[in-house]
Order: C-alpha cells, then structure tokens, then sequence
C-alpha cells in the first residue's frame, strides 16, 4: 500500500523486516521468501537504489530458474524486472537483448495481449527510446499503447504510464504537435488516479514540462518543473526523478537568462 501510494522508503523498510523475517523462518528459496524479495528488489529499483536492486533481481533470477525452471512466468517476470533495472541504471547492452528475449518468452506463454507482455513491451521500448532507437520505438509505443487501451482501458495507471512514454518518445523525435497535447491529458488523468506526488504524475510532469521548453514555451516549462520539483520533495533530494527535474529545470532556467536561479537549482543539496 504505502509504495502504490508513492511512499517508497516506508515501504522499503517494511519490505526489508519482511524478507529477514522470511528468510530466518521459511529459509531463503521458499516460495514466499522468493516473492518479498522481489518486492523488495522493485522498491529499491522505483526509489533508484539500482545497484541493490539489479543484485537482488539477479539472484532471483538464479533461484528462481532452478527452482521453476527458465520457461515458469515468475522467472520471465523476474528477468523483465531485471532488465528494466539494467535500463534504468544505463546498461543498455544488458537490457535490450533480456527484455527481447523475455517479450518472446511472454508472447508464447501468454499470448501478445496479455498485461505481462504488454509491460514487458513497453520496457523495451523505452530502453529503444534511451538507446536513441525511435524509428523502432515510436511504432512500438504506438501498437503497445492500442493493446493497453483495449486490455485495461483508458484510464488505468499502466495506460497513463504508456501514454506518457509515447508522448515522450513524440518530444524527442521532434513532433511536438502531437506530443504536447498527448501529455497535457495524460497528466490531468494521472493526477486525478494518483495524485500530484505520485511518481508516475511527476514523471509524465517533467516529460510535458520538457516538451514545453523544445517548443521555445519557456515560460510554460519553468511553471511545470517547478511544481514537479515541488511534488517531489516528499521523495527525497536525492531521487532519480527530483533529479532529473531539478537538472532539467536548472537547464531551462539559464535558456531564458534566468542564470542565478540556474544556479541555485545546480548547488541544491541533494542529501
């Protein structure tokens, strides 16, 4: 509850006393020791404590393939949840080929409908997306997107999430017609299902707030990255995306002279 709310660090410490708990009474490969570290795994990987995450995923992954064997769903979700870590952490050579394979995996076992394989999809077309590969990425977004509208509907979290990844993926191939409005509705529809904190609302605000300043609507994206980057304290300084906002936001400043505000944003303490 408290990480589907936003609330990465209690969950976190939750998680944690949960796992040493289970590990002490259950053992290590019981099945449901396997699962909080999982869990575990996914809310360091969300809070950006990549390196401790993708450890985890890895030996779930190991534990996970001797005990159900390469083919079982748990396996190919866990290696889905690890190749978006190495995504996520830039090694980008480590996750295109697992998330490929994984989205073949996915296809056969559960069909090119399935919400697993439509997540995985979209994973991959986001590590496309930071690769610089959007030739494959738009279209990929494009056809994941149909499927999650059709699969979920409209307004489920994980719709939005797509949504806000094409939109994003418009931003960056220079389509700004298309990406700007695709991104004003999706972020009015996340901060009505979520919340203006929520990672995900903050997320698709910096990717609105970005294609703002491609436009020249500097004006607009100072606004944006400025509520972001308030949103956004309650996850702490130093998370990824207050990062990312605050560097952006730095960035926008000097572009409209705005240069002591630029580096106020640059020297903010991020501890």
């Amino acid at each position: 509850a408290y990480q589907a709310a936003g609330r990465l660090n209690e969950a976190i410490t939750l998680h944690e006393r949960t796992l040493a708990e289970a590990d002490q009474a259950l053992g290590p490969a019981h099945p449901d020791s396997l699962q909080y570290r999982d869990s575990l795994a996914t809310a360091y990987r969300d809070v950006g404590r990549l390196d401790e995450a993708i450890t985890l995923y890895e030996r779930l992954t190991a534990d996970r393939e001797q005990l159900l064997g390469a083919a079982h769903p748990s396996t190919i979700t866990t290696l889905n949840n690890l190749g978006t870590a190495y995504y996520l952490a830039g090694r980008l050579s480590e996750a295109i080929p697992l998330l490929e394979r994984t989205l073949t995996q996915f296809e056969h076992a559960r069909g090119p409908a399935h919400p697993d394989t439509l997540t995985t999809r979209s994973n991959l077309t986001m590590a496309y997306q930071t690769a610089g590969r959007l030739e494959e990425a738009i279209p990929l977004h494009e056809q994941t997107l149909t499927q999650f509208e059709q699969a979920l509907g409209p307004a489920h979290p994980s719709t939005l999430s797509c949504r806000s990844n094409l939109g994003n993926a418009y931003s960056n191939a220079g389509r700004l017609d298309e990406a700007i409005p695709l991104l004003e509705r999706t972020l009015t529809q996340f901060e009505h299902a979520l919340g203006p904190a929520h990672p995900d609302t903050l997320t698709t605000c910096n990717n609105l707030a970005t294609a703002y300043a491609y436009a020249g609507r500097l004006d607009e994206a100072i606004l944006q990255y400025e509520r972001a980057l308030a949103d956004s304290e309650p996850a702490g300084p130093a998370h990824p995306t207050t990062v990312l906002i605050r560097d952006n936001l730095a960035t926008v400043y000097r572009a409209a002279g705005r240069h002591g505000e630029a580096l106020r944003a640059d020297t903010a303490p991020t501890e």
